[in-house]
């Protein structure tokens, strides 16, 4: 069975809507998975709206899908408000938290839709959201495993690995890698990420992570939360990662920027003679596995 993909929301921290980002996009982090009638959704940004939308066209019957916040800093929820399928009466939408009680993201789904910070509240909702639990970072969706790894990064985040029939897809953004590793430099090797990391993303057919900054944007902003585009590159690396998209896009990089980026990375995959194709996420790509 393959598993489909489609990039609705890649950008970072905030919305960046305008002619320089047209072709990477300018809505913040959200992402489709379809492994069978399976649908999931990874984020709330603001890219789940234009997912909503298309998903009331391509539907003919009731919605029913799984949600999985990598954590709740605005960039990642701010679009669910605005998911219109919440409204039908016909929807089901599941939230995991990471254990069995772990109510904290549909908690914080329903609390920023309280009228201090939007006219709508949740209760007006007319499909159900439905709080659910994976088992200590692991659970089952039908035949897809599924297991989570926390990160670093401010407040906590936590990545994501969905696995179906020996093909797997991982995702995990707002990490920074950067912040385990012995010191800041730039080398001809491959540099010494984390070993849980290296494990959890080892074999996947695709890694979607967080690449948000430059080599100089980073010494810029060391704990703030995200990795160098390159590091990631060095993970799925160790991790004999097939394809790795980078995404959260900071906001300040332009598409001609995004692209210099991606140039640096798929470069050091040659320098070090590895095998991983490296992308750009994009809004509006779509990738199938198998």
């Amino acid at each position: 069975m393959r598993i489909f993909v489609k990039f609705w929301g890649v950008r970072g921290s905030i919305p960046t809507p305008g002619p320089s980002t047209r072709r990477y996009g300018g809505n913040t982090s959200c992402y489709e998975i379809r492994i069978g009638d399976i649908l999931i959704i990874c984020d709330a940004g603001t890219g789940i709206r234009p997912l909503g939308l298309d998903l009331l066209k391509r539907s003919p019957n009731a919605i029913e899908g799984h949600m999985f916040l990598s954590h709740a800093h605005w960039d990642h929820i701010q679009g669910f408000p605005f998911f219109l399928p919440a409204y039908e009466e016909s929807t089901k939408l599941f939230v995991y938290g990471l254990s069995t009680g772990d109510d904290r993201p549909h908690d914080l789904l329903s609390g920023q839709m309280q009228t201090d910070y939007f006219p709508v509240s949740f209760r007006d909702l007319g499909g159900q959201v439905i709080p659910s639990y994976l088992e200590n970072f692991q659970g089952q969706i039908g035949d897809i495993k599924v297991r989570a790894l926390e990160q670093i990064h401010p407040g906590a985040s936590h990545a994501y690995s969905f696995e179906h029939d020996e093909r797997r897809v991982v995702y995990m953004t707002d990490n920074e890698i950067d912040q385990a590793l012995p010191e800041i430099k730039e080398d001809d090797e491959l540099r010494p990420v984390p070993p849980q990391m290296v494990d959890f993303v080892q074999g996947a057919d695709l890694l979607i992570a967080d690449g948000q900054y430059t080599e100089d944007e980073y010494l810029k902003k060391v704990g703030w939360g995200h990795a160098r585009a390159t590091t990631v590159t060095d993970l799925a690396i160790a991790g004999n990662v097939k394809r790795l998209a980078i995404t959260h896009h900071d906001p300040m990089q332009s598409d001609q920027e995004v692209d210099a980026k991606i140039a640096v990375c798929r470069e050091r995959v040659k320098k070090l003679g590895a095998n991983v194709e490296v992308f750009g996420a994009r809004e509006g790509l779509e990738i199938r596995i198998g």
